[in-house]
Order: C-alpha cells, then sequence, then structure tokens
C-alpha cells in the first residue's frame, strides 16, 4: 500500500547552495533504500516536501523528520493511502527560487515563482 505525506517546516538556520546540494543527495540516498519518492521545495526558510511511499517507510520517515533539528515548527498537512505516485521518477526532486543548480544534481529546479505555492496547487491544496 502506497501512503502520501505533506509538511511543512521552517529551516532551523537559512541554508546555502552546497547545504541544500548535500542535504538533497543524502535524502535521495535514503529515499532509494526506502522506496520512497517526493517533491521538496525551499523558500525564504521553509520547507514544503511531498513525500509518497509503502506506508511503514512513510511512518518511519516521519518519525525520522519530527526529531530532526534541521527544521521546527512541523505542520502536518495531509497524509493518506494513493492508488500511484505523482513524483515516481524522483527519489527527491528540489525547487528553490533562490538557488541555482550549480553541482549539476538532477532533479534540482530553479524557479521564478514560489515553490510552496506551486507545488501545493500541483497536490489541489493551493491556499488561494
Amino acid at each position: 500500500m502506497l501512503e502520501r505525506l505533506i509538511y511543512r517546516s521552517t529551516a532551523a538556520q537559512p541554508l546555502g547552495n552546497m547545504h541544500l546540494c548535500h542535504l538533497l543527495a543524502s535524502a535521495r540516498r535514503a529515499n532509494v533504500r526506502q522506496d520512497i519518492t517526493g517533491q521538496l521545495a525551499y523558500a525564504d526558510g521553509m520547507f514544503l516536501q511531498c513525500l509518497e511511499g509503502p506506508t511503514d517507510a512513510i511512518a518511519g520517515l516521519w518519525r525520522k523528520l519530527l526529531a530532526d533539528t534541521r527544521h521546527h515548527s512541523l505542520e502536518l498537512i495531509d497524509r493518506r493511502s494513493v492508488d500511484q505516485r505523482l513524483f515516481g521518477d524522483w527519489s527527491l526532486s528540489f525547487s528553490s527560487p533562490q538557488y541555482r543548480n550549480t553541482y549539476g544534481l538532477p532533479g534540482f529546479f530553479h524557479t521564478s515563482h514560489d515553490p510552496i505555492e506551486a507545488l501545493l496547487e500541483q497536490l489541489g491544496l493551493a491556499t488561494h
């Protein structure tokens, strides 16, 4: 059974381009091992993440995220069973208006608009 979990949080400190690339690479390695896919958006110190995968893997990752000191003020937006993945092509894709992919990582998208609102819209959870 597949589950989708969507949450938002605030970065504990401002993140630079290199730190975000390391975060993305590390998360991708862990996600591949757990058969988790998803999208991470970062803008102005805020994260929005959609994670998809087996129920047990999502539950374990959620527990780790709750204890992760790199962010705070976690807010669970949605968690549900799903029939198919929206982000099946990516162990974790990333979008941000602030950073460019200077390290050539695949799935790292620069956007000129608010990636958090764009992801919420894509998920059918837009606030406007």
